[in-house]
């Protein structure tokens, strides 16, 4: 089992940049695919990216294909999520999420962050 602890959000405006970190304690990181899943004000949490156990494969929801990009580093055990051309519309809260495949749902993941505060104004 892994916990996960987010960081790296902010405030930023539309156009800009954010990283967010996934920092994972436990000695078996990367024995897992890592996910990040994003919650705005009341809508559902939603898939945004994956990446499998050895950076492989990536997947990204379309509406942030060519903006973002999540890569891990399994010596330092994190994953991340550079977010690039910001919108208003990636208002939300985001969490890092760990399971034992890289799929879209959120049932398929078993553990996941606190969450942190993306904040983009137009």
């Amino acid at each position: 089992q892994v916990q996960l602890v987010e960081s790296g959000g902010g405030s930023v405006q539309a156009g800009g940049s954010l990283s967010l970190s996934c920092a994972a304690s436990g000695r078996v990181f990367s024995s897992y695919t890592m996910a990040w899943f994003r919650q705005a004000p009341g809508k559902e949490r939603e898939f945004v990216a994956a990446v499998t156990r050895s950076s492989i494969n990536t997947y990204y929801t379309d509406s942030v294909k060519g903006r973002f990009t999540i890569s891990r580093d399994n010596a330092k055990n994190t994953v991340y999520l550079q977010m690039n051309s910001l919108k208003p519309e990636d208002t939300a809260i985001y969490y890092c999420a760990a399971g034992p495949l890289a799929t879209r749902f959120r049932a398929d993941y078993n553990t996941w962050g606190q969450g942190t505060q993306v904040t983009v104004s137009s």
